[in-house]
């Protein structure tokens, strides 16, 4: 007001701004929530997962780091240099940091009897001792849980069908290395039907810390008790007609299947190779029509069935720019007449997909649907361990237009 010699002017536009700007901001409440001592952690992360809305989430592990700095632990950086070292490959670059932490709470929560739990508020009260204790061992179980995905044809994040799962395997895959019975036969045998049994049974699509507890204790019974089949098994249910729903690599039990293909030796149509871990990785495998999509298109065909799993097989990128968009029989005789492969041969090649050969030949559709959906869930069955019902239902000849028997 000064500069300017108290013109009426400028100080009437002062006083307006002091009105509307000054008074208002000096009047601003500013919402403070005070957190003492007191306060359980799990309210301490639900707070700052509810007000930091903006910026960089505050996750779980970012709170465990704020504990263990206390102790002049740095999570962050042991996670990192982990991760690096062991968490690398394709498959287990999906697990996270947080994942990590909840399986060594479900791990250490297990070892020391009574309740075993593994929600947030268990893993915000990890202590670092216990953190130190079975950090390295259980890195060693994700990585013998990589193996057993691998054995059974699961080869990269994009196919593995839930990451979820992958906790209680690593932790079951821990305690089971102690005394080196994860080597064994028979126990394996049983971690994978009950692996199985979770993917076809679709069971960890949702909130999973509950279903990991009862997994990780009633797999563990079963080992020491063969009648104590655990929640899973018991659970698990593969209802025929959702075959037909597998359309995109999205579900879980779409993937299973994808895998148990892979694991009978399936061979590509040109090269004849196993698509083993070595050629799945070189040769660009993914998955295809058996009969292509543009013919089943131009011969009307029921897309529930022709996009479905059951028409679906893994092959490497160049055998399906061979077969392009003509009938079966046309693609096949393309292959045998460029002097890629002898009819008998290719036709062995077929069986390892569980095709049927005359099916295929002939262009007959239904029958090569039927045929293949009957072969899928016998491997299901052999996987899971567990009989499939209502092959032959009314719902299933409505659907198929056949029994599944």
């Amino acid at each position: 007001m000064a500069f300017h010699n108290n013109d009426a002017a400028i100080v009437s536009e002062w006083m307006e701004f002091q009105g509307k700007i000054i008074t208002s901001v000096l009047q601003y409440k500013i919402p403070v929530i005070l957190l003492d001592k007191s306060t359980p952690k799990e309210a301490v992360c639900q707070v700052f997962e509810n007000v930091n809305t903006g910026g960089v989430s505050l996750s779980v592990f970012e709170l465990v780091t704020a504990i263990f700095a206390m102790d002049d632990f740095e999570l962050r950086k042991d996670w990192e240099s982990r991760e690096e070292k062991y968490f690398n490959s394709d498959l287990l670059s999906i697990i996270s940091a947080t994942d990590f932490l909840t399986a060594c709470t479900l791990l250490s929560s297990y070892k020391k009897g009574g309740t075993v739990s593994c929600k947030k508020k268990d893993v915000l009260n990890l202590t670092l001792d216990i953190y130190k204790k079975y950090a390295d061992d259980l890195t060693t179980g994700f990585l013998e849980a990589e193996k057993i995905l691998q054995e059974e044809r699961i080869f990269s994040n994009k196919d593995l069908p839930y990451s979820t799962q992958f906790i209680p395997l690593a932790v079951l895959c821990t305690l089971l290395a102690e005394n080196n019975q994860i080597k064994t036969t028979n126990i394996k045998n049983k971690i994978k039907k009950w692996y199985w049994c979770g993917v076809f049974g679709e069971m960890y699509g949702g909130a999973n810390e509950t279903r990991y507890v009862l997994d990780v204790v009633g797999v563990m019974e079963w080992i020491s008790d063969d009648t104590k089949l655990p929640k899973t098994i018991q659970d698990s249910y593969f209802n025929p007609t959702r075959l037909l729903s597998l359309q995109s690599r999205l579900s879980a039990a779409y993937k299973g299947i994808m895998a148990l293909i892979l694991k009978n030796h399936c061979q590509d149509f040109i090269s004849g190779r196993e698509m083993d871990f070595t050629v799945y990785k070189a040769e660009n495998i993914d998955i295809h029509h058996v009969f292509p999509r543009d013919y089943c298109e131009k011969n009307g065909y029921d897309k529930l069935k022709w996009n479905s799993v059951v028409n679906k097989t893994p092959l490497t990128y160049s055998t399906n720019r061979e077969i392009g968009g003509v009938a079966p029989s046309v693609y096949l005789k393309k292959i045998e007449n460029k002097g890629q492969v002898e009819e008998n041969i290719l036709n062995d090649y077929l069986k390892t997909h569980w095709l049927d050969v005359d099916s295929c030949r002939k262009d007959d559709f239904q029958t090569h649907i039927i045929y293949r959906a009957k072969k899928i869930l016998d491997a299901i069955e052999i996987a899971t361990g567990k009989k499939i019902s209502g092959r032959n239902s009314e719902d299933v000849i409505n659907k198929f237009g056949n029994s599944l028997e």
